[in-house]
């Protein structure tokens, strides 16, 4: 890995690596492109989150420093320096926000590390997306005091219209075609007068842009809503991105092949680009695979009951070890039901998505608070997995994208849901390899449906049974038979 980093500097030429283990949990690579990038004699840019940058700063470069005599200068900031021959770190949001604005705080042909790119498609739609909340009616009201009683008219029609959807867990709706007239209406009316803010400018100029999801979040509690606007396809955004210096992308588990199809599409990259995978480790990183047959399907009225009674049986079995388990459920009544039966049964060691347990506690967790949070936690010995985390068409923003694809008559399946599970998939089970524990997947579709290969193959190396036996959680993986 360090000498395709060293080679991309050389020649100006990009590359796209994958590590194998996601990017944002040990991070043991970054020494391969420290080492090179400390060396050249020319300028780079290190594109990382802030505690990504704490850690290289802090730990890497001064542990790397007293190895490698380098005077090369070391800064931070969101815009590069004048006549800067050194290593700047600097943030997604600084780096995609130049690049997508043309901003010109970084000026083009400096080679460019971005350290975690499982994470881009979701930095840049942040970037991409304009918001409009409270405020922005309040300053819209003042900026155009005679066009005050159709804006006041349109914010009281949009807010029946939105509250008028019926509740759903993700509180936000996709703006459809009777609310879009009523926006529309108010952007005609502020055209007219030309005296709308630059928010609200911005956010009719969006709109007005083919393949726009609008939509709308919601807080019920305070009749608050605000809206968004996002493009439903990034990769015309970011292609324009990476002609402007060569790009070193480096993530964990970004594809399941080597020259990562799928990811280079939705992210816009050349077809030419350089692609290295390396492959985990097939003792150090083997996982135990728990998978049993007969589990009714998760759509099926005897899912809930099924999986409590597999539940019980792993804990059962798993009595004889010490350590954490940790319980992913995607479906949040689910998920607190899962909770409340199992907290009645073996008592505080049970918790809900909180970040103080026991030593030897149980945390019943959605996906999104484990992938936040997992950093923070012990490795589990035992991570059990309710359902594939394949986001769900009841997802306003999910079913408005899979309409987008169902438009261009792609297959949505296998180019948005199955890359999406799969890689939450992988960076969720991370903790577990450090062990060598035990990942019991209680989906049946990974047995019964064409893609349970590629999940399989997403989750190697692996060691599979498909029976409960009590050695499961104490014998070495040596006894195990590989399965695949």
């Amino acid at each position: 890995m360090a000498r395709l980093v060293a080679r991309a500097l050389r020649i100006d030429r990009s590359a796209l690596i994958q590590t194998g283990a996601p990017s944002g949990y040990h991070g043991r690579y970054r020494l391969s492109y420290l080492v090179p990038i400390l060396m050249w004699q020319g300028p780079v840019v290190v594109v990382a989150p802030e505690a990504v940058q704490q850690r290289l700063l802090r730990v890497e470069i001064p542990r790397l420093q007293q190895w490698i005599d380098t005077p090369k200068p070391i800064q931070t900031g969101d815009r590069w320096i004048p006549d800067f021959a050194g290593i700047l770190l600097t943030t997604p949001e600084a780096w995609l926000s130049d690049r997508l604005n043309h901003d010109g705080r970084f000026p083009p042909g400096i080679p460019t590390i971005l350290d975690g790119v499982d994470d881009l498609e979701l930095w840049t739609r942040q970037q991409l997306t304009t918001c409009l909340n409270s405020a922005d009616w309040d300053s819209l009201m003042l900026a155009c005091p005679d066009q005050s009683e159709e804006i006041r008219d349109a914010r009281v029609q949009l807010t029946k219209a939105i509250f008028h959807h019926p509740a759903n867990p993700y509180e936000c709706y996709l703006i459809e075609e009777p609310d879009r007239e009523i926006l529309d209406a108010l952007h005609e009316t502020l055209y007219r007068s030309s005296c709308a803010p630059i928010a609200w400018n911005r956010f009719f100029e969006q709109t007005q842009t083919d393949d726009q999801l609008i939509w709308a979040t919601i807080v019920r509690s305070l009749g608050q809503f605000s809206l968004h606007c996002a493009p439903t396809d990034i990769a015309l955004a970011l292609k324009e991105v990476w002609s402007q210096q060569p790009t070193v992308l480096i993530g964990g588990a970004l594809d399941l092949d080597a020259d990562a199809t799928s990811y280079r599409q939705r992210m816009g990259l050349e077809d030419d680009l350089t692609c290295l995978k390396f492959a985990l480790d097939r003792q150090d990183d083997l996982i135990q695979l728990y998978q049993p047959e007969g589990i009714p399907m998760p759509n099926t009225p005897q899912f809930q009951s099924a999986l409590l009674r597999e539940l019980r049986s792993l804990l059962s079995a798993s009595t004889a070890v010490q350590g954490l388990t940790v319980i992913l459920v995607g479906d949040t009544p689910l998920k607190a039901q899962v909770g409340s039966i199992l907290a009645s049964e073996f008592g505080s060691r049970v918790q809900v998505e909180r970040t103080c347990l026991d030593e030897n506690g149980i945390l019943v967790t959605g996906w999104e608070f484990w992938r936040q949070y997992q950093s923070v936690f012990p490795a589990p010995y035992l991570l059990a997995i309710a359902t594939l985390p394949i986001p769900s068409l009841e997802h306003p923003l999910v079913a408005g994208r899979v309409a987008h694809y169902k438009q261009l008559r792609q297959d949505w399946f296998r180019l948005y849901l199955l890359p999406e599970a799969l890689s939450e998939l992988q960076r969720a089970i991370a903790p577990v390899r450090e062990c060598q524990g035990v990942v019991a997947l209680l989906d049946s579709r990974v047995i019964h449906r064409s893609y349970g290969s590629q999940v399989l193959s997403a989750l190697s190396p692996l060691a599979r049974i498909n029976y409960l036996d009590p050695s499961l959680f104490v014998n070495s993986p040596d006894d195990w038979q590989e399965e695949f």
